[in-house]
């Protein structure tokens, strides 16, 4: 199952790129979608391989490990530990810059469900709820992207 959602932003893709890796207290302003996130292993910034752990405003955990970053065009994660209802889970945001300076940025996330004999149900409602998720999340990234706190963060 694929889900995916897109949003135009009036900054650069190197800004939009930057406000989308921002962590702490900087990123709870703008991500609806987590509670708490952090590096593991000793990982102080994204890259390829960094692993990280995030907790979901539901209380979900999830590890996932960075499967590439390139800035300011794109990043992707895949699940490494989750919760025991997805087989697989992923994700990749997009950022391409638009003419007027602006950026169209665009997430997708896709997954499988476990069990097997349930996964056809399960997968669709979790399309549904996924996407209400990634809908909400790239919302509150659109609102980071004019926040003056989040874009002082980021240096833009």
């Amino acid at each position: 199952m694929i889900v995916e959602s897109s949003v135009v932003v009036p900054v650069p893709p190197e800004v939009a790129f930057a406000v989308s890796q921002t962590t702490g207290e900087t990123r709870l302003r703008w991500d609806p979608f987590i509670r708490r996130q952090a590096f593991l292993d000793d990982a102080t910034a994204p890259a390829k391989g960094v692993r990280t752990l995030t907790r979901h405003r539901s209380g979900l955990r999830m590890v996932s490990e960075y499967v590439s970053y390139q800035p300011p065009t794109n990043v992707g994660m895949k699940m490494v530990e989750g919760p025991w209802f997805f087989a697989v889970m992923a994700g990749g945001w997009r950022f391409t810059a638009l003419p007027d300076g602006g950026t169209k940025a665009v997430w997708r996330y896709s997954f499988t469900c476990r069990p097997r004999w349930l996964a056809p149900l399960a997968e669709r409602v979790g399309r549904v709820v996924l996407k209400r998720d990634i809908d909400r999340r790239i919302a509150g990234f659109a609102r980071g992207c004019a926040d003056p706190a989040v874009l002082a963060a980021v240096g833009g």
